[in-house]
């Protein structure tokens, strides 16, 4: 009968049945086994200077690919690096499976190498977790955490896998690959509540759909194209969902952008959200009118009344239940309500929209995101990281894909340092495609490094640094609540990025004009190599979220 060892199985077993072709993470002796395993199988492996770079860059490719992203740490400082990445796709509902290797059983208690209790650090920050504690049970483990990561509401699942079981040999035929179910489950609420729903939307006469990362994970574009287009209800895609309709559709408004979105909101009679969750990023649905009529759609029942009680809730898969809801529906025009919200968001957008048009010394990081657009333009994939630089990137691109603009320190982690990992999977899925990642110059320190991952691994993204030489966001807020003379700890000074770029075998360009910016981004992709370019812009400019993140934390 044949062998076969933990390390080599467990990736066997991913390859087979779960169709895994790409892994990151950092190599470690505890994993030595798993390593092997990906050789043996032909698993690319795209391996990171920091282990949070691989957990971050395994999270989107579950984003972009639709496949659940697979990340492999090694143990203790492996793990502990990794522990920012898994807390912001915890705090995403993204699905991910991280494989932690650990200090051998047989040493436990002996103060063996990095012996340390992982589990318990783990468990607040995952859907679930185990360790494996017989090699002819990985495959099985594994069946568990894949459907784990990916059922209901979508998360980060954590397997650790000790070298005694990785680097044993069984006989495959005591392993067998549990069956991979093709069945799909959906729940889907009560025709009642479906019924009260249409009731209300068909009665409504200035209403907003806004939908968030679970429209993304549920694949709904064509049910939500019918139901949207059938009502016609301005709409706007958020996070992960963003995408799922193109953001120029005819309904959409994110050519108003997120102030246009927080104008829109007090003025709707009846808002309905699919997959959005109203955490600070929407103030805790405190700007939702009490007299709005309110329809929440989400897999979680938590959700439904969670900081503001739905009028009806409709727990379920998002794509299900706009397919319930769309034969339930009428169809309507709001062509007046829609001409409202354009003209009320121009009035208040006068200033920016204004400011995309117009060259500046020093440039204006609006004007520099309208660059980068006109040249990149919609067939294009968009990673935006930062604080003000997310605002600005975020209104500012648009792109006719799916998660084709992305702020990934937007979400409810706010995590900086997201942009790098998630633009080399973008690229890495979409290789045919530009990719552009507008960073702020804080954020593009926390890992830098990965341009020589992208170096080594031919992942050729073109990254903007919108350098305005500090913490923008932190120091325009100090500059608020504080006084801009005590301002502490928030300037950083004009740093030569693209050099450190070009340092790792990249390709650098210093931008500090306007009229530079368009042709340093056309010689930046032409280079077909990883690329940055480091526009230096006005340091005193804030986005109109600074003044509400500033006032959020006034607690008196």
């Amino acid at each position: 009968m044949a062998k076969i060892k933990g390390g080599h199985l467990a990736v066997k077993y991913m390859k087979e049945v779960e169709n895994v072709d790409t892994v990151f993470g950092i190599s470690g002796g505890h994993i030595e086994s798993l390593l092997d395993g990906f050789t043996e199988y032909d698993v690319r492996t795209i391996d990171v200077r920091h282990e949070q770079a691989a957990v971050m860059a395994a999270e989107a490719w579950s984003i972009y690919s639709g496949q659940t992203g697979v990340c492999f740490l090694t143990a203790g400082p492996g793990f502990t690096n990794g522990l920012t990445g898994i807390v912001n796709a915890y705090l995403d509902n993204v699905p991910l499976v991280v494989l932690t290797g650990r200090h051998a059983l047989r040493d436990d208690l002996k103060g063996a190498l990095q012996e340390m209790n992982q589990v318990d650090m783990i468990k607040p920050v995952t859907k679930w977790w185990a360790t494996c504690y017989n090699a002819k049970r990985i495959p099985e483990y594994l069946n568990i955490a894949f459907r784990k990561a990916r059922e209901g509401r979508p998360g980060p699942v954590f397997l650790e896998l000790p070298p005694d079981v990785l680097n044993v040999s069984v006989e495959e035929s005591e392993a067998p690959f549990p069956a991979k179910p093709p069945r799909r489950c959906m729940i889907r609420p009560c025709q009642e509540s479906l019924n009260e729903a249409a009731e209300i939307i068909n009665n409504a006469s200035q209403p907003l759909f806004l939908g968030g990362t679970g429209i993304g994970f549920s694949e709904s574009a064509e049910t939500l194209k019918e139901f949207i287009e059938k009502t016609g209800i301005p709409f706007m895609l958020l996070n992960y969902g963003r995408g799922e309709l193109q953001d120029d559709h005819p309904l959409s408004i994110w050519d108003c952008g997120n102030i246009g979105m927080m104008l829109t909101i007090p003025q709707a009679d009846v808002i309905i959200t699919a997959g959005l969750r109203l955490n600070w990023l929407l103030q805790s649905g405190e700007n939702f009118l009490p007299t709005t009529k309110v329809i929440r759609i989400d897999i979680d029942p938590i959700e439904l009344d969670r900081n503001r009680y739905a009028d009806v809730g409709l727990q379920g898969d998002a794509a299900a239940v706009l397919k319930s809801l769309a034969p339930l529906v009428k169809d309507n025009n709001h062509d007046a309500w829609l001409q409202t919200i354009r003209e009320t968001s121009s009035s208040m957008l006068e200033y920016e929209f204004e400011m995309r048009k117009t060259a500046s010394d020093p440039i204006h990081p609006v004007r520099l995101a309208a660059r980068i657009a006109e040249y990149v333009g919609k067939d294009a994939y968009y990673v935006v990281d930062g604080g003000d630089t997310v605002y600005f990137g975020l209104t500012g691109f648009m792109s006719k894909h799916r998660a084709g603009v992305i702020g990934t320190a937007a979400g409810l982690f706010g995590c900086l340092g997201t942009g790098i990992p998630f633009a080399m999977a973008a690229k890495l899925i979409h290789p045919e495609k530009k990719v552009l990642l507008l960073n702020g110059d804080g954020s593009f320190g926390f890992n830098a490094m990965e341009f020589d991952t992208m170096v080594r691994h031919n992942i050729p993204v073109v990254c903007v640094v919108n350098n305005d030489c500090a913490w923008g966001m932190i120091k325009h807020g100090q500059e608020i609540s504080i006084g801009p003379d005590r301002v502490q700890c928030a300037e950083l000074g004009l740093r030569r990025y693209e050099k450190v770029v070009e340092g790792l075998g990249g390709y650098g360009e210093y931008v500090t004009r306007d009229e530079e910016i368009i042709p340093a981004l056309e010689r930046a992709f032409k280079s077909g190599k990883p690329a940055c370019v480091n526009v230096v812009t006005d340091p005193t400019v804030t986005s109109p979220v600074t003044p509400l993140f500033a006032q959020s934390l006034a607690m008196e």
